[in-house]
């Protein structure tokens, strides 16, 4: 505060002082005496002024001094309030911080102790459901293992069947009487059919086919099953390792015993024209018919030189099927030429009925034609004679009433 005035009352005193040149500026023109004497009462008016100045600033300097002493025991009373106040606050704040504390500590043992039981709860039921779907699943391995021991069984036996060179044709042969069973009638076809008088082999089926036109007797179409199993499982083998040298070498071998087996199908039993120019050699497996029509030239090969046609599953269900269309149009053929000679013999009796209604008709109408003429003849007659009697005297007779004609009459179920 003392800072502050020393830099107002020097501004005063500048102010008044410039005041006071400014004053004696404009007096320049006056007098010397009275320039002196203004200058006295500018004097003097200067030194009042100081005094009130200095008085002033005194003044102001005790009220200041007063007013901040008011202000700083308002202050430190404003603040010992503020601190006390405070002071209440923090202790309720404390004071209900510590309840929620306690609280949320009993609220917590509390969810905890609930939490415990039902985690206990949940993880006794889980384990219990656990441990019973683990025993049923025990159970089910259990059987599954017996069942895998069945399984390992019955593929021995497969195996042993499959490595069997008897049994491996019967499969085969198995599976080809089951085709011809689904698709063909059986007196379509025949099993061991002995297609060579001569010879002593029976091929294992046979398919009717019709013979010649004006021929009642039909032609065969030899089937032979074959499974060359080891020369396939080899080519596998060889697959399975990858070596390209190996591959080729098995796949020469299995052409090999294709052509053996269609060359024995061949000379066995194709013998035209008891048996059709061809016969159908039948693979069980398509994965064998898949790796043997790979090669088009083996084939060709077969089927140029030994008249042999190759099929598996698929293809010669095909081939049935085809035949079975075709037998079927030829049974329509040959039933409708027996259709016309119905269709014939019935136009021929159709002709004769028709003459001999139109002949009842003409005999019907010549009977109507007599019974008009004679009765209208007749009628003329018995009128002429009626009115004859009755010039004669004829006495009045009663004739008889509806009622007693009826009673007279015999019942209807007599007549």
């Amino acid at each position: 505060m003392n800072t502050t005035l020393s830099f107002i009352l020097p501004g005063i005193l500048l102010i008044v002082n410039i005041i006071l040149i400014i004053i004696v500026v404009n007096l320049n023109k006056r007098s010397r005496e009275e320039q002196r004497f203004l200058l006295q009462e500018l004097q003097r008016l200067n030194r009042e002024n100081r005094e009130d100045v200095t008085q002033s600033l005194s003044r102001f300097s005790d009220s200041l001094n007063q007013n901040f002493s008011l202000m700083r025991e308002s202050s430190d009373k404003s603040m010992n309030m503020l601190g006390e106040i405070q002071k209440e606050k923090l202790d309720q704040i404390e004071k209900r911080q510590g309840e929620l504390i306690i609280n949320t500590e009993k609220k917590l043992e509390h969810i905890r102790a609930t939490v415990e039981e039902k985690l206990e709860k949940t993880l006794s039921e889980r384990l219990g459901r656990s441990f019973e779907t683990v025993g049923k699943q025990l159970i089910e391995v259990q059987k599954g293992l017996g069942e895998m021991q069945v399984l390992a069984q019955d593929v021995g036996g497969l195996k042993r069947v499959l490595s069997n060179v008897k049994m491996r044709g019967g499969i085969g042969e198995v599976q080809l009487s089951m085709l011809l069973e689904q698709i063909l009638a059986p007196e379509q076809y025949e099993s061991n059919v002995k297609t060579k008088q001569s010879g002593r082999d029976f091929v294992e089926f046979a398919i009717k086919l019709p013979g010649k036109e004006g021929h009642n007797k039909h032609v065969w179409l030899p089937v032979d099953a074959k499974f060359p199993k080891e020369y396939y499982e080899t080519l596998q083998n060889a697959y399975d390792s990858g070596d390209l040298v190996l591959i080729e070498k098995e796949q020469k071998a299995l052409e090999n015993a294709i052509k053996l087996m269609a060359k024995d199908i061949s000379e066995k039993y194709v013998n035209p024209p008891a048996t059709t120019d061809f016969a159908i050699m039948f693979l069980p497996f398509e994965g064998i018919y898949a790796e043997v029509v790979r090669k088009a030239a083996l084939l060709e090969e077969i089927q140029t030189k030994y008249k042999v046609l190759i099929t598996g599953p698929t293809t010669f269900a095909a081939i049935l099927n085809s035949l079975q269309m075709g037998f079927r149009t030829l049974a329509i053929e040959k039933r409708s030429g027996e259709v016309w000679n119905i269709l014939g013999a019935v136009k021929k009796e159709f002709s004769t009925f028709g003459d001999l209604l139109q002949k009842a008709q003409k005999n019907i109408q010549g009977g109507l034609d007599d019974i008009d003429k004679l009765v209208g003849t007749r009628t003329r007659a018995i009128q002429r004679k009626l009115s004859s009697v009755e010039t004669m005297g004829i006495p009045d007779v009663k004739l008889i009433s509806d009622e007693e004609t009826n009673a007279l009459l015999p019942p209807s179920d007599e007549v």
